[in-house]
């Protein structure tokens, strides 16, 4: 049995808050978009002459997501008994949920939302419709659906 989440209105509120910015810097800064999966895809292929800020940006979330590991520990839940194989296949899902959707939760959820980018507006109500339609079935199972 899968055990309930906490609703943190606040954390949630703050990390939203944090993302906003942080796009919000990159595009004032740089005139750069802060899509996720683009910034690695591109940081991982040859010939790209904007390299740096891409490897700097996500050394950033890395080395964020670290100091918070592990100076506020309370604030992850890990979970160690999650099968490897789901993880991988998870991963490889959404990479190729990004492809086809030329683009993922932060490039078309925040800040194509707010260009007013009518393609982001149909991806993110299909990536936030799917991504009820999956908690669903995996909280409840495929009948939850019927």
């Amino acid at each position: 049995m899968i055990e309930p989440t906490l609703f943190t209105p606040v954390n949630a509120a703050i990390g939203g808050a944090l993302i906003g910015l942080s796009a919000t810097l990159l595009m004032v800064t740089l005139g750069k978009i802060a899509g996720i999966s683009g910034i690695v895809r591109s940081a991982v292929t040859p010939a790209d002459g904007d390299r740096a800020w891409k490897a700097w940006f996500l050394v950033g979330m890395m080395v964020a997501a670290w100091l918070l590991f592990n100076f506020s520990p309370a604030v992850f839940e890990p979970r160690a008994d999650f099968p490897l194989w789901k993880l991988i296949c998870g991963g490889l899902l959404v990479g190729f949920g990004t492809t086809m959707g030329s683009g993922c939760t932060s490039g078309h959820g925040v800040c194509g939302i707010a260009r007013l980018s009518k393609r982001s507006f149909v991806a993110t109500a299909v990536f936030m419709v799917m991504g009820v339609v999956t908690a669903i079935v995996v909280r409840h199972g495929p009948g939850a659906l019927s």
